[in-house]
């Protein structure tokens, strides 16, 4: 199941108490402080992995803990730090606080966040013998940290961003040139997660991200809304995937505008637009639809039967 937002607890490890003790030693009338200083708190750290592709796993565990670092002890010991918590995430995780404010963004393999601190330890009674005051009968209590609560978000990363009407046949397409399967139907249909699919091509590797389809309003929060329009955002170039057969021209000029009302205009992304379902028709007036996409550059293909297929191919990898 592919899950791409959650929201979890975390809380770093408190500090380990000092400890108020005085020596007992043969034959010393009076033995000074030696209580020993509490342990560190352990950390919470997200890392980025490429083991994962979901934050599925936080729908079932949403609170993270670190361990309390240990108390000092007699005989000036200091008390053993807490372990760290280290939590995986997919590579291309932001993560952000309750405000929605972020706060780290996890975008290679390996890349890691302290999203909280522990507590220091506190300050055993040896740390504070004077010649005034010689037998301090006080130590520091360890630090205590604040449980917090954050978000997370998974943004795909990928070379190229699929984007069209739900049966454009942006999932045909990803079936067609990669090993990603993808469910397709020959009926208005909508791909409820996004699918990645790697792509081999002129001896050159890329990622394509089949993004699940986009209606008018999506950037207001109507249909699926905005829930999958962050998967664009990380996408080196765009695909316009239209239905030839299902007025194009207004679907493009739509999905444009989703685009720029959520704030990922074109103007700095390189894209191209594939006309697809040709097999369908008898006759295809292309000089027509060449004219109406002008200046931009335009494929005419047929994801069910690969046709043409390869001439988009080329282009993109000329362009990633």
């Amino acid at each position: 199941m592919f899950i791409d937002y959650a929201k979890i607890t975390i809380k770093s490890g408190n500090g380990g108490d000092g400890c108020v003790s005085f020596r007992r030693e043969k034959f010393v009338a009076k033995g000074g402080p030696d209580g020993g200083d509490g342990g560190k708190g352990g950390d919470v750290v997200f890392k980025a992995t490429k083991h994962e592709n979901t934050l599925l796993k936080f729908r079932f565990q949403k609170s993270f803990k670190a361990q309390n670092g240990q108390s000092g002890s007699s005989n000036n010991k200091t008390g053993k730090n807490g372990n760290n918590i280290v939590i995986e995430v997919p590579i291309g995780t932001v993560i952000k606080d309750i405000e929605n404010n972020v706060v780290a963004d996890l975008d290679t393999d390996k890349k890691e966040f302290v999203a909280s601190y522990g507590g220091r330890g506190g300050k055993g009674n040896a740390h504070f013998a004077t010649s005034i005051n010689q037998t301090p009968k006080f130590a520091i209590k360890g630090q205590k940290t604040l449980e917090q609560m954050v978000i997370l978000e998974l943004k795909l990363i990928a070379d190229v961003g699929l984007v069209g009407f739900p049966n454009a046949g942006k999932s045909s397409l990803i079936r067609a040139i990669s090993h990603a399967k993808p469910i397709v139907a020959n009926y208005p249909f909508t791909t409820l997660v996004p699918h990645l699919g790697y792509v081999s091509h002129n001896d050159k590797d890329f990622v394509v991200a089949d993004i699940p389809g986009l209606i008018e309003g999506a950037s207001q929060g109507k249909g699926m809304g905005t829930t999958f329009l962050r998967h664009i955002e990380r996408t080196k170039i765009l695909l316009f995937i239209l239905d030839i057969t299902d007025k194009p021209k207004l679907h493009f000029d739509i999905l444009v505008k989703e685009l720029d009302s959520y704030g990922l205009g074109l103007k700095t992304k390189k894209f191209a637009i594939a006309l697809n379902k040709i097999d369908i028709l008898a006759n295809i007036d292309k000089e027509n639809f060449k004219k109406q996409f002008t200046p931009y550059d335009i494929f005419f293909i047929s994801a069910l039967k690969k046709t043409n297929i390869k001439e988009l191919l080329d282009w993109i990898t000329k362009n990633i």
